[in-house]
Order: C-alpha cells, then structure tokens, then sequence
C-alpha cells in the first residue's frame, strides 16, 4: 500500500508542465505510463522515430524537442548542456512526451475535437515575450523572435494545437479531488504507524588517522577524482552600453517645443482655486433636505451625517474640473459657487442628493512660460530621451537582424566595446578573483550563456532609465580539469577525509555486524575501542516521517521505516561527520478505523494528487487505443547525433 502511496506522490505521469522558450509553449507529459514504449520497435520507414495512430515522429521533431527542452532549462541552469540533459534521462522523457502529446491529438482529432486557427493565433498574441513597447502584440518581434531561435511559425503553431489538445482532454481530469473512504483507511491506518528505535553515531574524527599519501597515491586520487577538480565552462562576455547620454543631443528640447508644450497645457499652468469639501450623498431627497436644513441650523455635517446612519467624506485641494467628475457638473457649480463655510445642497448628483461644506478656499496662482520652464524641459527631456532610446535600439536590431556583428554595430554606433574576463554561468572569475558583476553585468552574463558560437548579439535591457547593452559571446573556454600541480594542498585534502570516511564507515559496518547478530548496541560500540557518544532512543510516527520532509531528521527516520523489527542498518552523516547506525525495536501498526479526523485528512491529501494519477491512467489507455509504435535503431541515431553534437 506504501509503495503505491509513494507512487502516486513522486510519479510525474500525468503531470503537466508548461514552459516557454521565448515564447514557445510545450506541454509537456512526463509520460513513463504509456505502456512498452521502448519494447515496441517496428517496421517504421524514412527519419520517423516513432509511429502513432495514423501520425509520426519524426527524427527532426525528437532533435528539436530535446534542443528546445535544453534551452528551457537553461533559464534555470545556464550550464547545462545536451550531455548532461541525456544522462540525467532527460531524452527518454522528451521522447515519451511527443509520444504522449502526439497520442492525445490524435485522439482528439478522432472524437470530432478542433482547434481553430482564431484560438492559435489568440494564444501566441497572449505570450509577454512577443509585445512591443506599447503592450500588443508585434508581428515583426515575433519573427525575430522566431529567426533567434531558428524556428518557423508552422512548428509554433504546431506545438500549441498538441498544447490545446492535450489541455482539452485532460484539464478537466487533473482537477478531480475525490477518493472513496474506504479507499483512504488503509492510508489513514499507514499514517499511524509508530515506531521506536534506537540510534549510535560513530563520529569520523574519532578514527585513528592513517599513514600519509604518497605522490602516487595522491596522483591516483586526482585522476579517478577528476570531476572535482574541474573548472565548468566560462566564457568572456563582450558589450557596449547604450545610456541617456548616447542620445543626449537627440533628447535636449528646443524653444519652440518648450512654448507648444506650454501652450498645449495653458489649464495645467493656468491660475485655478481649489477646495476642501466635507459631502455627504442621500439617496432620497427628503433625507438631504433633513440633513441640510440641521447642518444649516449649527450642527456639523459630519455629524449630522452620522446621526443619520450616513458617512461624510472630505475632498481635499480638489479643483473644480476634478471634483465635477466625481459628482457632477451641477453639484461642482453650486459647491464652487459659494463661499467659504457654506453649506450647499441638497442638489442632485450621479449617485444621489449631496449636501456639502465649503471647508477651505485655496488660491493656486498660475505659472509664467519663465517659471514652467524647468519642468517643462525635464519632462519634454525625458519623453525625448525615451523616443530616442527606442529609435536607437530599434535601428540596432535592424542591423543585428540584417547579420551585422557586435564589432560593425558598434563601430557603427560609435559605442565603447568592454569584454569582462572568463567567467561561469554564476558569474565567476576563477582567473580574476576580484572581479565582481554589477546586476547589470549578471543580466548580461545570462544571457551571454544561452547563446551560441555565431549566434547574432542580443539586447539586454539595463538600468532604469531605458538603457540597454548589446551582448555578443567571446570566448568559449571548455570545462577542463586544473593541473594537479595548482590543486595538490586541496587534493592531498580530500585523499586524507576520504581515507578517513572509508576507515569510518569499515567500523560502523562491523558495529552493525554484531548488532544484526544480537549484540546490544552499547556493546557493540564499546569493542570499537572510541569514544563515542551514548545509544539515544528513536521514536516517531509516519505522519510525523512526512512532516520531516527536507529537514535534517528526514533520512533518519525514513531509514527507521524502511526496516523489519530488531533490524539495523547504517547511514551516513551529512558533510563526513560519521556513520549512524539505526536498529528498529519495536513496530505499533496503525488502525484508523473510527478515526475519521484521520481519514478525512488522507481523503484531503490524496484528493489533490488523484487527478494526475487519472491523466497518468487515460495518457496509457490513449496510447494503447491509438497504437504506438518505436523505432529503437532511429532513436538510438538522434540520440548520437546529439551527444556528438556537444551542447547544443
């Protein structure tokens, strides 16, 4: 029942994980579920790696998938690479997706479903990545977009037909909440389990040291250790900086537009008066003429209001134009109108009868061209400055789009080229220590590490005033291992704490020995001859094992679970510290029969992770209906292709 439990929760069948590549969506099921995918080898021709329904997969669509995957994670973790991507398993999980996606379509198209060409064309235009400046959708910076990322709007718009297919069929599924009591008590029951134990700990440090190194042994050590000695792939970053002051000339107003921009807003520097006002609105007008008619008589509007069951509210240095769209042009002549401490109303306004209090009168004088001046010319300078901005960076991408190189750009701006030193994705310098990237530098380093060699430069936007850096790739310098000669101290280091490790863990082995053959566990630690701590009891339940989840007592207890009663085993402490040894003394099963807290909180638990185990469950009957196909020798050969192909 565990092993089921567990299932359900670690499984990613079913799962749907929606990512963007430049605005290219994928959905993506993780689909281990669909039945022999690898045993299923046919007779399939030309580049087709997998065969389903009437449908294929093509060698390029697998090529792709796994490219376009790489570059997804690679907003995540820049240093990855396609070798890595294949071994953490990440092909076969691409494969069994297009598989599964591909499936679903087909099995949509099958039941009558469509996906029309207004709701493609609505999804794209709702993708952040291809807006322009002004918010909307910008047909020529999608196709830039796409040129970048070497796809075409056919292979777009096949991905989110799969998308929208997939989304059709197994959204309403996934949401499903619901599991049968009956099914939960045998989980409920789980949960209740308690367990005591007991725990010895044989500290590293305790054991005796052995002889010293040799250089061949230190020698040995570096070459089966060499991973830990390598530097990762760095890369020199080449940029030039485009700033307000690129565009100072440009963004400077003349005369004429300072005095059109003053004219063009006379109202705004024009002499006004504004007021404060205490209102209160009633819906009928008998009500108003009460309230005003006491108000009039002495009493405060405020509190004459609250008498009333009604609220006033104030209107601070509002003027006449502002307030008349609050209430109404009638209710802003009458309120305007009179003097200071009057009281006003009841007069009809938008929402009701206000009766209203001249509280203040403020006389704004108005502002001469000489005096507007100033912020005149720092608001036209900013909106200049913007626009030239733009314009520059547009011209910029033009040319870039048109395969002009950083060093013609920027010659043809007249820009300064900087190049920072050889640096990792986290923006390391192992060859310049001091060098430390501004935030500006890391956006640029990021992007420097999802290009390509030949890729064309990018804009990076930086600062806050609109200012950008174009970014091209120098250098790439390769993971490579550090000579032996420049790590030995760190190597001569790690041979001494491994050594020590081994010696450790040979003693907390031999404990165990003796405590698996009935010796108490005391004693067992005694005959080691160290000093170690004392024997401490172990004691938990597995609800609490769940609650221990990604903390330091996790491992523990969950190996105090893994065993039968008055069995032992070891494990490892964090950072070489030593080994524990765990034995289980005694097991209390659970029974949550009449517990229905319990049951009801399994029901909850479960509840939010059955839908994906139904999407799991049709994602297999999908492919078993529409018939899947595989050919192992194609797939094999793209796989190939793409380790050859290094980390693209």
């Amino acid at each position: 029942m565990l092993s089921f439990f567990r299932r359900i929760i670690n499984s990613k069948a079913g799962v749907v994980v929606t990512f963007i590549v430049l605005g290219v969506i994928a959905i993506a099921f993780a689909a281990g579920d669909v039945s022999n995918i690898s045993g299923m080898a046919g007779g399939l021709t030309g580049s087709s790696v997998a065969k389903v329904g009437g449908a294929k997969v093509t060698a390029d669509d697998l090529r792709n998938a796994a490219q376009n995957e790489v570059a997804a994670y690679r907003q995540e973790q820049p240093t990855l690479d396609m070798a890595q991507f294949i071994a953490a398993g990440g092909f076969e999980g691409t494969l069994k997706r297009e598989i599964t996606g591909l499936a679903l379509e087909e099995f949509g198209k099958q039941q009558g479903m469509i996906v029309s060409r207004r709701l493609i064309d609505g999804q794209i235009a709702s993708i952040p990545a291809f807006r322009g400046p002004n918010g909307q959708f910008d047909p020529a910076l999608y196709q830039q977009l796409l040129a970048q990322r070497k796809m075409t709007d056919a292979q777009v718009r096949t991905d989110l037909q799969r998308t929208l297919f997939a989304q059709q069929l197994t959204f309403p599924t996934i949401g499903a909440t619901q599991m049968a009591q009956q099914m939960a008590l045998p989980y409920a029951s789980l949960l209740l389990e308690k367990r005591n134990g007991e725990v010895g700990f044989l500290p590293t440090r305790l054991v005796p040291a052995s002889a010293a190194p040799s250089d061949a042994d230190i020698q040995t050590f570096y070459t089966r250790n060499v991973q830990r000695y390598t530097l990762p792939e760095r890369r020199t970053v080449r940029y030039a900086l485009v700033d307000p002051a690129a565009v100072a000339a440009k963004a400077t107003p003349s005369e004429a537009e300072i005095a059109r921009y003053y004219q063009t807003n006379a109202s705004r520097y024009a002499a006004t008066q504004k007021r404060d006002v205490t209102q209160v609105i009633v819906i009928d007008q008998a009500g108003a003429n009460a309230l005003a008619a006491k108000t009039k008589g002495g009493a405060s509007l405020a509190e004459a209001a609250r008498a009333a069951g009604l609220e006033a509210s104030v209107q601070k240095g509002v003027d006449k134009a502002a307030y008349a769209a609050q209430s109404s042009a009638a209710v802003a002549d009458a309120v305007f109108g009179a003097s200071q401490g009057s009281i006003v109303g009841p007069v009809r306004g938008s929402l009701g009868f206000v009766v209203a209090r001249v509280d203040a009168i403020v006389q704004v004088p108005g502002k001469t061209l000489a005096q507007a001046r100033p912020e005149i010319v720092a608001e036209l300078t900013k909106q200049k400055q913007a626009a030239a901005l733009g314009e520059l960076r547009n011209a910029i991408e033009d040319s870039l789009s048109g395969n002009a190189t950083f060093d013609e750009v920027v010659a043809d701006r007249k820009l300064q080229a900087q190049t920072t030193p050889a640096v990792t994705a986290q923006g390391l310098a192992p060859d310049a220590p001091s060098f430390q990237p501004t935030p500006d530098q890391r956006a640029m380093i990021t992007a420097a590490f999802t290009a390509e060699q030949g890729d064309a430069p990018q804009i990076v936007p930086v600062g806050k005033d609109g200012g950008f850096a174009i970014v091209g790739l120098g250098q790439i310098q390769r993971a490579a291992p550090r000579p032996l000669a420049q790590v030995r101290a760190q190597v001569l280091a790690d041979l001494t704490a491994d050594r020590a490790r081994a010696a450790a863990r040979k003693l907390a082995n031999a404990v165990l020995a003796k405590v698996n053959k009935g010796m108490t566990m005391a004693q067992a630690l005694k005959e080691t001859g160290l000093a170690v701590p004392p024997v401490r009891p172990i004691a938990a339940s597995r609800r609490e094992l769940a609650a221990a989840q990604n903390s330091p007592a996790a491992a523990p207890l969950a190996l105090l679970f893994s065993m039968p009663q008055g069995k032992a085993r070891t494990l490892e402490a964090p950072g070489n510290e030593g080994w524990y040894i765990i034995r289980v003394t005694k097991i209390d099963a659970g029974d949550a029969t009449g517990n229905e807290a319990a049951i009801r909180a399994t029901r909850a638990d479960i509840g939010r992770l059955i839908g994906r185990e139904y999407v799991s469950q049709f994602a297999r009957a999908v492919g078993d209906s529409i018939g899947v196909k595989t050919d192992a020798k194609a797939v094999a050969k793209v796989r190939s292709e793409l380790l050859n192909n290094g980390s693209n």
